[in-house]
């Protein structure tokens, strides 16, 4: 007999955890949404030549292939060592580049789109890891051109988002590449293959610190002078604090070349785009520490943290990119985009204690007093379903006390009793597992009333 059990590397949840998270998912689309963002989805697999396009040799490490059984015959016979033709896609982003390429004349631009769907990576098994995991981003994708104003409107929708999953006090936190690069430049390390190399170990002040980060810089293999490090580090510790702290940090970096000018000039106009969408100003902040992958992002970025619990690192990030399909069209395809890593984050709020488990699903349970009363049972069940309320029906009669039992593991509030004397006086019992009381109802009212607790529930939350 062989033992059950899930591979490495996913997340299998237990069915009042799946609502918690299906919850999440449907908060998430629906803010999405709200914005005026459209769905896409993509197929699982992409043709390899296309998805290793823009792939290096590590994200090519960890793509999970896929070959037909008949495949892999005909390779083993002709004795080729070729890559399959398929491979599963490891993030949204180059799914979407592909998708835009193809669909470039069908679409209308800027194209506003949102994607929640479940991506593959060979990710070194670990705690809080995973190789299969849910991604939910949108993009908006301009053509020739897009303005920066569309960077302001990402922060106020996952402000949205997050506010509406309270899981707690939260800072998106906002940076320019454009600053970056200027301000390096006028400290004399010149973009390019430095540049980015001091970036990458920048980006790891808040999870490594301070001491680590100069240690790096000064040390072997990028030597750079103990000063040229100290101002660096006065840089990009930078942080703002409210709204007008943050335009005075940025006045006071003054003119600089023309690559910080135009940085400057970008972030000034995003956070004032931001308060003028409703973004209340304790929640976003100015930190220059953010560079987020120098090869990919060109302007704006985005990381969006939990104030109290800072070791959980980024729960949402993303930014400016200057042309998303180069690879597949010869269109100017520049866009802006920020992903929530949305598996991840159930796991390290789960972990944290930050949400529960979620009552079921379904709503109202139905017992059975007896075989006899069966079609009765039935009834009011499908008056309860047409009223609006999920409702399980006991199929088989069983002792009253058992019935109650299930109801409460399987996380179901309502329990309508109908016996033959509720039947009798048309009425039906329930009982609320929740608060822990027990009242009767006229049948035609049912419906209406445990609608009524519900919604008042619902206000008092």
């Amino acid at each position: 007999m062989i033992k059950p059990r899930t591979p490495p590397g996913v997340m299998e949840l237990l069915p009042r955890d799946q609502i918690a998270f299906q919850r999440m998912l449907d908060t998430i689309r629906r803010n999405f949404e709200r914005f005026g963002f459209l769905p896409v989805e993509t197929p699982v697999m992409e043709l390899t030549e296309v998805l290793l396009t823009k792939s290096g040799g590590e994200t090519e490490r960890q793509v999970y292939f896929a070959e037909s059984t008949g495949s892999r015959e005909k390779n083993l016979q002709s004795g080729e060592a070729t890559l399959p033709e398929l491979a599963l896609r490891f993030d949204l982003t180059v799914p979407l580049a592909r998708y835009v390429a193809e669909h470039e004349h069908d679409l209308a631009f800027p194209f506003r789109r949102y994607q929640m769907q479940r991506v593959y990576r060979g990710e070194r098994q670990q705690r809080g890891r995973f190789r299969e995991f849910y991604q939910c981003d949108i993009d908006v994708v301009g053509k020739d051109a897009l303005s920066v104003r569309y960077d302001a409107e990402l922060p106020a929708c996952i402000y949205a988002v997050f506010a509406e999953l309270d899981i707690g006090a939260f800072t998106i936190q906002l940076n320019n590449r454009k600053l970056l690069r200027g301000f390096f430049e006028s400290q004399g390390v010149a973009e390019g293959e430095l540049q980015a190399l001091v970036l990458r170990e920048i980006d790891k002040l808040d999870k490594r610190g301070a001491d680590y980060v100069r240690d790096t810089l000064t040390g072997p293999g990028f030597g750079l002078a103990a000063d040229a490090v100290a101002t660096i580090l006065q840089f990009v510790e930078v942080r703002s604090t409210s709204h007008q702290d943050a335009l005075a940090k940025l006045d006071a970096l003054g003119d600089g070349n023309q690559s910080l000018r135009e940085g400057v000039a970008e972030l000034r106009e995003v956070i004032e785009l931001i308060r003028a969408l409703g973004v209340p100003e304790q929640n976003y902040a100015l930190n220059f520490s953010i560079a987020r992958g120098l090869d990919y992002y060109t302007g704006t970025v985005y990381e969006t943290t939990l104030n109290d619990y800072p070791s959980l690192g980024s729960i949402c990030s993303g930014g400016r990119y200057e042309d998303l399909a180069s690879h597949y069209t010869k269109s100017k395809l520049p866009g802006v985009g920020i992903s929530i890593g949305l598996t991840r984050l159930f796991w390290q709020l789960q972990e944290a204690k930050l949400i529960s488990t979620a009552e079921s699903s379904v709503q109202v349970l139905v017992t059975q007093m007896s075989d006899a009363l069966l079609p009765q049972c039935l009834a009011v069940a499908n008056e309860l379903r047409h009223g609006g309320l999920n409702t399980e029906v006991v199929m088989e009669a069983s002792k009253l006390k058992q019935q109650f039992r299930y109801a409460d593991r399987a996380g179901i509030r309502f329990v309508v009793v109908l016996g033959e004397d509720e039947i009798a006086k048309g009425v039906a019992t329930v009982k609320d597992l929740r608060r822990e009381d027990q009242f009767e109802v006229p049948r035609s009212e049912l419906a209406r009333t445990l609608r009524v607790e519900l919604e008042q529930s619902r206000v008092m939350q």
